[in-house]
């Protein structure tokens, strides 16, 4: 209890909170005693104070590991302005002499925060500088990168497990606002943490409304998206899949007398920060963008959230659903889906998996006198750090390669079993990952709840219908049966054929279940029973 007290205390004192939720102060409770923990809770609840309140009572410098070098900005101004102690922040965008000088605060202990995106500690350097300031708390945020599954969007992220080593292992928090079971599995592994509390709060966001529209042609789907827009209350968020269709839509929605901007990886940093100000600053705004738009940014009052086309996975859509309605009021979320718009991430994306390239990158390390570093193999291969990374992951996963303070090393087998090992490593990922398209495509084609078929996907157990998904609205939708079916959601259970798993949905006539090796699986009861194929773990 006393810790719990001195938790409030400095909340109120320092930050000018009086009053904490119950997650949060379980959470800074788990964090201020050393355990390790994972936070998965909606953007908009309070994740940041998590290791905010607790850097102040354990003491020693806390780092964190952001992303985006304007999330960086946007939480050190809200530490200042909050009169907390110094943050500093250290990415490519600032001066060598800044980042030095943001070392030597948190060395000498000026400074209790320092930020940091995931690529400045793929640097030997960095990682030293850190060591020597002790850090008594490691931070990862938008922590579902960590995960294999969106290895995809940034390599140096998988990275972190072996930096949390090299720094002795302080305390390691993991914040999120979407991990599906999988995801948090892999966090754990990959951040190496230990004994790792897992808390999944606030998880069902009810006052969203789920609509999904089908069975539409391309143009019917273009007017359609841009008859709803006018008719739903800005301000809101179109997302597409190409920077063409941003143009489109927004240059469309102009033309409609709406308040509209293109938002897309391919504009300059100038261009992209006038939309994000836009957004921020006006309620009568929309944005249409890929999915590269949204991270960490908070915006309380979005009142839609509308896809033109299905996200990659259902971990992907709920967190861009979720940046409709932070402030509790009412707020919809519709979906257009043709099958055909169904798509793998770019990863996979040409369907097999580069051996050739996998092949140089694993006689690079192999023709080493030691570690080698993964900056001197792009130099050496002329290839992006991006596909060398991946490469690495891959053969490490095959258990080729072993990262190290130092670099990469060989670890011993031959060239040729290792890059196979490898291939067979990326076709298995490839084959889960087609199952979370299917999933995709099951939210989109159901016509129970939505919002039961959703929070499953996640691991969470909803009985009775929401009433406020379009299925719902329909009347097709069914709750979900009372009738034990002998496989209770989140129970662990074994395939004849595709071996351990974990149950994920379980419904009147089927279940859906997690399978390690080959993804997202929903089966027949009648099938499961009549040929005696599944069994409790």
């Amino acid at each position: 209890m006393g810790d719990l007290q001195r938790l409030r205390e400095v909340a109120a004192q320092v930050y000018g909170w009086t009053e904490l939720r119950p997650a949060q102060e379980e959470a800074m409770a788990h964090v201020t005693a050393g355990r390790d923990t994972i936070v998965v809770s909606p953007t908009g609840s309070g994740k940041s104070a998590i290791y905010q309140v607790p850097a102040l009572v354990v003491g020693g410098p806390t780092i964190v590991v952001s992303p985006l070098i304007a999330l960086q900005r946007d939480q050190v101004k809200n530490l200042v302005d909050r009169g907390a102690p110094d943050a500093h922040v250290v990415n490519s965008a600032r001066s060598a002499r800044d980042n030095a000088a943001a070392f030597d605060a948190i060395q000498a202990g000026d400074a209790e925060f320092l930020f940091l995106a995931p690529e400045q500690l793929a640097k030997d350097e960095v990682v030293q500088q850190l060591l020597e300031a002790k850090p008594s708390l490691f931070v990862v945020d938008e922590a579902h990168c960590v995960s294999s599954w969106g290895h995809d969007f940034r390599p140096d992220y998988l990275r972190l497990g072996e930096v949390i080593e090299r720094l002795g292992h302080p305390t390691v928090l993991a914040l999120t606002a979407t991990a599906s079971p999988p995801v948090r599995a892999d966090i754990v592994e990959r951040l190496r943490m230990r004994d790792a509390v897992q808390l999944v709060k606030g998880f069902d966001r009810p006052n969203i409304r789920l609509e999904v529209s089908r069975e539409i042609t391309e143009r019917e789907k273009r007017r359609e998206i841009i008859e709803r827009i006018i008719a739903l209350d800005p301000p809101g968020l179109l997302y597409v899949q190409t920077r063409g269709e941003t143009e489109e839509y927004a240059q469309a929605l102009r033309e409609a007398g709406e308040e509209a901007y293109a938002y897309h990886a391919g504009l300059s940093s100038s261009e992209r920060s006038a939309v994000h100000d836009a957004f921020l600053a006006s309620d009568r705004v929309v944005v249409v963008a890929t999915s590269a738009f949204g991270m960490g940014i908070d915006k309380p009052n979005v009142r839609f959230v509308v896809h033109a086309a299905p996200a990659e996975s259902l971990d992907s859509y709920y967190q861009q659903i979720g940046r409709a309605g932070r402030d509790g009021d009412p707020a919809t979320a519709v979906l257009y889906f043709r099958p055909e718009d169904l798509r793998l991430p770019r990863f996979f994306s040409s369907g097999t998996v580069d051996e050739e390239l996998l092949t140089r990158v694993g006689a690079g390390v192999l023709a080493a006198d030691g570690p080698v570093r993964i900056d001197d193999l792009v130099e050496e291969l002329d290839v992006t750090r991006a596909r060398v990374t991946r490469s690495i992951n891959l053969l490490q996963e095959a258990g080729a390669v072993l990262t190290t303070g130092k670099g990469v090393r060989w670890t011993g087998g031959e060239l040729a079993d290792a890059v196979a090992a490898a291939a067979v490593e990326a076709a298995q990922m490839r084959t889960i990952e087609l199952t979370r398209v299917e999933m995709m495509r099951g939210y989109a084609e159901t016509d129970d709840c939505r919002r039961q078929f959703l929070l499953g996907y996640f691991g969470e157990d909803l009985v009775d219908t929401c009433g406020s998904c379009d299925t719902c609205a329909a009347g097709t939708a069914d709750a979900q049966s009372d009738v034990d079916t002998g496989f209770p959601v989140q129970s662990r259970v074994t395939h004849a054929e595709w071996g351990p798993g974990v149950v994920m949905r379980e419904e009147n006539d089927r279940i859906t279940v997690l399978f390690d090796e080959v993804g997202y699986r929903t089966l027949s009861l009648k099938a499961v029973r009549a040929r005696n194929l599944l069994n409790p773990a």
